[in-house]
């Protein structure tokens, strides 16, 4: 984020930080944590986007109210056995055993890391990077599969995954798309509904009516994906 701003709605105050990037539009997005990220297009004034986000202070302070109702994130991960895990939108309970063999395997409701070393920093390495291996194979076939609910090409396109702190996923001008490394924490349907919300900016770059109504006749429950996707907690 490039710069940082105030604005007063009644009793409340809104923060919210921007981001300056090549874009027509300014977009406003409340993050589960009530954060505020504004991305604007390179030349908008911080004036100009103070007044964006005063008008829109209603539809704000309403998405963080609602956002309040759902319990709190949960405390940072140690890494230890025990704890659980969320992985493709089930609840697994991690099991660490001393080894020669390294290996991460799911095995009923546990996740088991098998190591030489079994230190919460080399446990979590090993995990991360089992999470990152299974993550591209299962976007790759989610990707596919959002691909083909369109009828005619969707142009090249390229998957890549990145640990993002705000985005569950992007699509740059140059045919990229970007999925959020945590998205495989996500049901399948939840990864869908990210898949093919960008792919639909491959024809409407802004969040349009013409956009939504695409994205409604390829994913006609993608309200409620978004919801659930929007309420998953680690």
């Amino acid at each position: 984020m490039n710069e940082q701003g105030v604005v007063k709605y009644g009793d409340r105050e809104i923060a919210y930080a921007v981001e300056f990037c090549h874009r027509k539009t300014l977009e406003i997005s409340v993050m589960p944590d009530s954060a505020v990220h504004v991305r604007a297009p390179q030349g908008a004034t911080l004036e100009a986007i103070a007044q964006k986000v005063q008008k829109k202070a209603p539809w704000i302070v309403e998405k963080q109210d609602w956002f309040a109702k759902f319990p709190k994130a949960p405390p940072p991960r140690q890494y230890l056995g025990g704890e659980t895990h969320l992985y493709m939108g089930r609840r697994y309970r991690l099991k660490i055993e001393k080894g020669k063999e390294r290996l991460v395997k799911i095995d009923g409701g546990f996740i088991r890391v098998v190591s030489a070393d079994v230190r919460p920093a080399t446990v979590k390495k090993i995990l991360d990077e089992w999470l990152r291996e299974r993550a591209k194979m299962q976007f790759d076939n989610v990707f596919q599969a959002c691909a083909a609910r369109f009828s005619s090409p969707i142009g090249p396109v390229r998957l890549q995954i990145r640990d993002m702190k705000t985005r569950w996923g992007s699509l740059s001008k140059g045919g990229i798309l970007t999925l959020n490394i945590r998205l495989i924490a996500a049901p399948k349907e939840c990864i869908e509904y990210v898949v093919v919300h960008e792919l639909c900016h491959l024809k409407y770059p802004n969040h349009e009516k013409k956009f939504y109504r695409l994205l409604e006749t390829r994913l006609p429950d993608w309200v409620k994906r978004k919801q659930k996707l929007e309420n998953l907690q680690g």
